[in-house]
């Protein structure tokens, strides 16, 4: 293993090249920073050194600073772990040095990486260079001087623009917007950056400190209206972020009493934000992210993926296009089957769709979609299947359509085919029951709409093959999808985990609380819509088909509901036909519909569990308890039956599946955040009240009792585990 060092070369032409090592991506560990300070020290010392170029090893700058110290400082509250970048290293070792640095960048510059080069006093990069500030994804603000020099280099509307958003530019905006100041071929880079740093020492090119700088920030008043137009959007695009609203706080100080000041600022809240639960929440889902693609047994015994070179996806229909669309996006060619014309053009259109509503977001060229729609080829039998590497399976939910296809495709596909389907709730042993071939089944449950949402479900059983396994996750790297290898049961991990969070808001109306109220109580807390617009927006059809299973796999736990059917008698089926809970209508926002009244007043008649006849008095807090708890509960039993190789999986899967607010930490670190004795104590009492439903699971108790973490779970799944209920 490579050690973390900074070294330093000194040329004839008296340009000291000093580059920072650390594999893979250079990152800014304190090792590195005390090695800078030492480096550019001795240049300043040295009587042969006239300037300095900064560089990275590896073709790589520097990808930002090292976040494993932002764990370390979670887990210790010792800030002193934080070295003093700001003023002891960029503004007194280098940017007010008497030799000028010049910052070579090639690979990236990110985080602190960027920072670094705008204490330089020139940045040269190649053209494919990746630059940015995307320090708010962690919840902190850019803390090594970002926040003054950025809007001193391109201007504050663009800088608030890159910082807010997170925004990756490449060299040529770098270049248009004033961060980059030329662009070099990799094999030049070095030797023009030597070149600019001598005209700079020597005055050829002018010797600018972009602390310094204030011609690109414009007059006080259109920096204060710039300012203002960007807190208010913060406060729309993330209110539940103080990061943002902080960013801002330390840009408006620079404006307002100068660079230095705004350094010193900046670097107060930078380390009042590092100890914040949203920087905990954030931090933990970038390292649980990571840990997803280490899959004991598969990943850790020397196999490697077989290369997929067709896919044959069976069921056109919302999944089943977006799932051919994520393939052939990616340049994997597709074979569409359904079972008559009118179907497949059906498909095809969609898929055609959803490629259209890409180029139109200017996400996908015209040239992209014409390639990628050349991949797609549409049948009505399996003739084509002789072929394939994999076929996916995205039909309705009915146990015998799947049963039938899968002993059907078995007799058509190569015996090396994987087998894969798409269900979101139904068993694999039972989907592939009446074949031979129980080592190729896998689940890929992908979350609608397929093309967009990030997770990929990866469904085991006890007997599919590691080889599979991997292949699959391999796959959905490609696709640019997160696979999250999961064992199998009914529902799975998400919506086995979720299935909860739509009952409990049902029960919740069921005992006379307003369905809307519900929805703006749970988006408050951070999800993308409640969960009453949800089932609006994904239709009635598979909720009504998965009820029964889940009240047949998970009896005596479940809140079961007949409001669903009264909607369907009513004519409703939510955005789909523009009439659910809510009225859908084109070019404008979703409005409550009155006229649902009186079905919900009904579906509380029949269900008869209001105490006393009255509407329950609760808190939003109760509320958002009501429909959450439950959830934990459930993951609790998904971690306890080893569904799950690590908990941090549950936090991945319902931040990308369920949406579930990201700067929480997921599911699970959200729980240990509110303390499993009182989830436990809420949930005994609700469970005496209104049944079992709230029920505590044993796992839930003992953690509780014990006052141990949720997160505390030992879940690496034995084979016999991973079928386990």
């Amino acid at each position: 293993m490579a050690r973390i060092r900074v070294t330093m070369e000194v040329g004839r032409d008296g340009v000291a090249v000093i580059t920072i090592s650390n594999p893979p991506v250079n990152a800014l560990h304190p090792t590195i920073i005390a090695g800078l300070k030492e480096k550019y020290t001795e240049a300043m010392k040295r009587d042969d050194v006239k300037a300095i170029v900064l560089t990275g090893d590896a073709g790589k700058f520097s990808g930002g600073f090292d976040i494993n110290i932002f764990k370390q400082i979670h887990k210790t509250g010792n800030l002193s772990l934080l070295p003093d970048v700001s003023v002891e290293l960029l503004v007194n070792v280098m940017e007010d040095a008497t030799k000028p640095s010049v910052a070579a960048i090639q690979g990236l510059a990110l985080g602190g990486g960027l920072e670094l080069a705008m204490g330089c006093h020139a940045r040269i990069s190649t053209p494919e260079v990746q630059l940015g500030l995307p320090e708010l994804t962690l919840g902190v603000i850019p803390g090594f001087g970002g926040t003054q020099r950025l809007p001193r280099l391109v201007g504050l509307s663009k800088a608030t623009e890159l910082m807010l958003q997170s925004k990756f530019i490449r060299a040529k905006e770098g270049k248009e917007y004033g961060l980059i100041d030329a662009v070099a071929s990799a094999d030049e880079l070095v030797e023009v950056s030597r070149l600019w740093a001598l005209d700079i020492a020597e005055r050829r090119k002018p010797w600018i400190s972009s602390l310094r700088r204030t011609d690109r920030l414009g007059s006080l008043s259109e920096a204060r209206a710039i300012l203002k137009a960007a807190r208010q959007q913060a406060k729309r695009i993330a209110p539940n972020m103080p990061q943002h609203q902080a960013c801002l706080d330390a840009i408006e100080e620079g404006i307002e009493f100068g660079g230095y000041a705004g350094v010193l600022k900046e670097a107060k809240i930078f380390k009042g934000l590092v100890l914040s639960s949203t920087s905990r929440g954030l931090v933990h889902f970038f390292f649980a992210q990571r840990a997803t693609s280490k899959i004991p047994g598969v990943t850790d015994v020397g196999l490697k993926p077989r290369q997929i070179k067709k896919v044959a996806v069976i069921g056109g229909g919302l999944m089943g296009s977006g799932i051919a669309t994520a393939l052939i996006l990616n340049n994997i060619p597709v074979i569409l089957k359904e079972v008559n014309s009118n179907f497949l053009q059906r498909g095809q259109k969609m898929i055609a769709g959803n490629l259209e509503g890409l180029v139109q977001k200017g996400s996908l060229t015209k040239e992209k979609m014409n390639k990628a729609l050349s991949l797609l080829k549409g049948v009505l039998d399996y003739s084509e299947f002789k072929n394939v590497d994999m076929v996916i399976e995205a039909v309705i939910e009915k146990v015998p359509l799947k049963q039938s296809i899968f002993a059907e495709i078995e007799k058509v596909c190569p015996t090396h085919c994987i087998l894969a389907t798409n269900t979101s709730t139904i068993d694999l042993n039972i989907v592939g029951e009446r074949t031979n071939s129980q080592d190729r089944i896998v689940g890929a449950h992908f979350f609608s709409p397929a093309h967009v949402m990030p997770l990929l479900e990866i469904v085991r059983t006890e007997k599919t093959s590691p080889q599979v396994t991997l292949d699959l996750m391999t796959v959905g790297k490609i696709i640019k999808k997160v696979p999250v290898v999961v064992g199998n049961c009914t529902g799975f991990a998400v919506n086995r985990t979720f299935f909860p969070y739509t009952q409990g808001a049902h029960l919740l109306v069921n005992l006379g609380v307003d369905v809307f109220r519900i929805d703006r109580v749970i988006s408050s807390f951070g999800m993308p819509m409640g969960p009453f617009q949800l089932q609006d927006l994904a239709g009635y059809g598979v909720a009504l088909a998965v009820k029964d299973i889940y009240s047949s796999a998970f009896m005596g736990r479940t809140a079961d509901s007949g409001l669903l059917e009264l909607l369907v008698e009513d004519g409703r089926n939510g955005k789909s036909n523009g009439k659910g809970y809510y009225l859908y209508q084109k070019g404008s926002k979703p409005k409550p519909d009155p006229s649902v009244q009186s079905i919900i007043e009904e579906s509380r008649r029949r269900a008869n569990i209001m105490p006393g006849g009255k509407p329950i008095s609760v808190s939003d807090q109760d509320i958002l308890e009501m429909v959450f708890f439950p959830v934990v509960n459930e993951a609790c039993r998904v971690m306890d039956e080893k569904i799950v190789i690590q908990p941090s999986d549950l936090d991945i899967a319902s931040v990308l599946g369920m949406g579930f607010p990201k700067y929480r930490g997921g599911l699970v670190f959200w729980a240990d955040s509110v303390g499993a004795s009182y989830i436990y104590s809420r949930l005994n009492k609700w469970a005496e009240m209104y049944g079992g439903f709230f029920k505590p699971s044993s796992f839930l108790e003992e953690r509780a009792k014990k006052g141990l973490p949720l997160s505390m779970a030992s879940t690496s799944p034995s084979p016999a585990s991973r079928a386990r209920l």
